[in-house]
């Protein structure tokens, strides 16, 4: 079976890292806890660039994602970190080899 995978690239505003991760990290979490098609969600900082996070996510597939777009949370974190971000790039992947999987 074949996942649906985004990266999300976040260049911030410079100064507001800790403000964004703390909604980040809340979006996350939920999404995870309550998102029957969300199987990973993950943030990443970048040990190079201060003001630049990374989210990678797994869902289900596409209309799993769709479904985190349209929840409550997901609308609330876009509300409010869109004054913290400066670019946000999204990539969206079929997820075709886990490799933590054994037998992948």
């Amino acid at each position: 079976m074949s996942f649906y995978a985004i990266i999300v690239d976040f260049l911030l505003v410079p100064g507001k890292r800790a403000e964004f991760r703390h909604l980040v990290d809340r979006n996350a979490r939920a999404s995870s806890r309550n998102e029957a098609g969300c199987r990973h969600f993950d943030v990443l900082e970048s040990k190079a660039e201060a003001d630049r996070v990374l989210l990678y996510e797994v869902y289900d597939d596409e209309a799993a994602f769709d479904a985190h777009v349209g929840s409550a949370h997901y609308r609330e974190f876009e509300r409010a970190s869109a004054p913290l971000v400066s670019n946000k790039s999204v990539i969206r992947c079929n997820l075709v080899c886990e490799g933590r999987l054994a037998g992948n």
